[in-house]
Order: C-alpha cells, then structure tokens, then sequence
C-alpha cells in the first residue's frame, strides 16, 4: 500500500458474531467471502463478486479485536501516527485504543473525534 496521507486504507466491521453478519452482508450486497486464520477463530475479508479483490474486513470482536467497539471502522492514512494522536488530544478528540501493529512495520489506533465519530489512524512505512 502506498503512503497517501489523508485516503482511506481500509474499512472494517467488527462485530461479537462475525459469522453471522459476514453471512448477511455476503447475502445482501453480494460480496465473497475469503477466511483470514486469526488462530483459533477466522476473520472474513470480503471479496468484490466482479474482480475478486478485498473490499472490506469482517471482523470477531476478540483477540486483537477485542476493544473495538461493534461499528464500520475506517483506517485513515497519517504519515505521523505519534504526531497525529498528538493532534488528536489537543483538538478536543480522544484516543481510545494503545497503538497496536499490524505485520512489522504498520501501525494504527483508535480514536473519537470531538463529535463522538470513531476511526482509526493507520500509518505504514
């Protein structure tokens, strides 16, 4: 993924019964489902009917998910994360999760903008 700062990386749900909802949303919108082993359970990656390609995530509510509250999440692209929950903070918004990783080297959070909105900020080197 390139570093474009201000884009939207990724969009996920999670949810306590990621079965059961990937079963509707693969039903109602029409999205395929391809399983991504999280050990002991499997999250979903849902696939675009059309070209195949991964259009959002589906998520169990557990393990490294476990905090984030049932939502749509989306990932907002920041070139500095530590900067950014800086800003975060002064602007009157509140970081809600610790920095977690994904892989070696991205990193993202969760936060609450002043309005109550929920997103993640995600940085990739």
């Amino acid at each position: 993924m390139l570093n474009k700062q201000g884009k939207m990386a990724w969009m996920d749900l999670t949810v306590p019964n990621a079965e059961q909802v990937k079963d509707f949303y693969q039903e109602v919108v029409g999205w395929e489902v391809e399983e991504v082993s999280m050990g002991d359970y499997n999250d979903y990656s849902m696939m675009s009917p059309i070209d195949k390609k991964a259009v959002t995530g589906i998520c169990h509510a557990k393990g490294p998910n476990a905090d984030i509250p049932a939502s749509w999440m989306p990932y907002f692209i920041v070139t500095d994360l530590n900067a950014s929950i800086q800003s975060v903070e002064k602007q009157g918004g509140e970081v809600l999760t610790s920095i977690k990783s994904m892989g070696e080297t991205d990193k993202y959070v969760f936060i609450k903008d002043p309005a109550g909105a929920m997103c993640a900020l995600y940085m990739t080197k």
